[in-house]
């Protein structure tokens, strides 16, 4: 009989990559208004959210990014990569507790809804209204992978009402200590907020992960597991996986502008500290205007081994960086995803990795 495989296996960053979620565009809501969603972004795309957000994103931004997203998949099968897929779902239905409504947002990025730690999946309590019930689009995969032998866990759903929020809170400038709009009222954090090392986590603390959020992912894991915080400087932080990537065994790239590399956990010291290189410009003015994300989303890169790592064609600084390194990039488009939330690492879930639970630092 062949030794019984877990649908899903996922220790770390860089483990051979057999089965992945990719994010779906159908469907997909600009994000309905919100201070935790507006603290985010420039002025201009505030007033817009005012004006646009509950509608369906224009289609020009649609097309142009799923036929990067199909191509992007056709490369992860031509690689022998499992791919699932989350539902359709109409993102413009208004949903609500008694404190509140939204409209949603969309499934484009799997992983800050779910996080997966060994052979279990967490639906994370995320922060923004609009996502509140996401993971929905998701429940076919996960209870298939629940018939099949994995954990399913949910987070406490947050209630989400204004006492999790700083009343009036406004970005920090340039020259101010960094400050983040979420209370300790409750536990909330995204997924996309941590990355793993096997039996150690790295984490920012943002704008939709506080420390009541780390903790109770802290005591959730238990004393197997270690949690790391990275201090960002970032003036509106948001995700980790533009901040601190690690690529490989005692290899981690990190942003130059968000992180003092000399306040890194003392846990790392024995690791390579990659600095990355400058982003390529982005000439595209739709682009620039409609994007959701920051100019490091370069170092948005998704590990296909300890080796092989999938990076957008655009940013060759980046694409060199990673050859001068000792890696093999793999070129792919995927520019035109940022409109919806990110690129490779974002737009994808890794469920299951070809390796063990092993520890990684000193």
């Amino acid at each position: 009989m062949e030794p019984f495989a877990p649908p899903v296996n996922s220790h770390n960053e860089w483990d051979p990559l057999e089965e992945v979620v990719v994010g779906r565009l159908d469907g997909a809501t600009i994000p309905s208004r919100h201070p935790v969603v507006t603290c985010n972004v420039p002025p201009w795309a505030r007033r817009l959210l005012g004006l646009a957000g509950g509608f369906k994103y224009p289609h020009v931004l649609i097309e142009r990014a799923q036929h990067e997203l199909d191509q992007f998949i056709s490369l992860l099968r031509s690689l022998d990569v499992t791919v699932r897929r989350p539902d359709k779902v109409d993102h413009r239905r208004c949903f609500g507790t008694p404190d509140w409504s939204s409209r949603g947002f969309g499934n484009t990025c799997p992983r800050d809804s779910l996080l997966v730690i060994g052979d279990e999946i967490i639906e994370t309590p995320m922060a923004w209204p609009c996502r509140y019930f996401e993971t929905h689009a998701y429940r076919p995969i996960l209870k298939d992978y629940f018939r099949r032998g994995a954990r399913w866990t949910s987070a406490p759903k947050p209630q989400l009402t204004d006492a999790l929020f700083e009343a009036g809170f406004r970005a920090p400038g340039p020259d101010e200590p960094v400050r983040h709009i979420l209370t300790e009222f409750e536990p909330v954090f995204d997924a996309a907020d941590f990355v793993r090392a096997g039996r150690d986590l790295f984490v920012t603390r943002s704008n939709v992960t506080n420390r009541m959020g780390i903790e109770w992912l802290r005591r959730h894991l238990g004393p197997r597991y270690r949690i790391h915080e990275i201090k960002s400087r970032c003036r509106t932080p948001m995700h980790i996986d533009t901040t601190f990537v690690p690529l490989a065994p005692g290899k981690v790239l990190v942003n130059p502008e968000y992180i003092d590399v000399d306040r890194l956990p003392d846990v790392l010291k024995s690791w390579d500290v990659l600095v990355a290189p400058e982003p390529d410009p982005i000439d595209d003015p739709l682009l620039r205007i409609t994007s959701m994300c920051g100019k490091w989303l370069s170092m948005n890169v998704l590990m296909v081994d300890e080796k092989q790592v999938i990076a957008e064609r655009h940013h060759t600084g980046m694409l060199r960086a990673l050859e001068q390194w000792g890696f093999e990039p793999i070129p792919c488009d995927l520019l035109h995803y940022a409109p919806f939330g990110g690129s490779f690492h974002c737009a994808t879930l890794d469920i299951r990795r070809r390796g063990t639970l092993e520890s990684y630092v000193d």
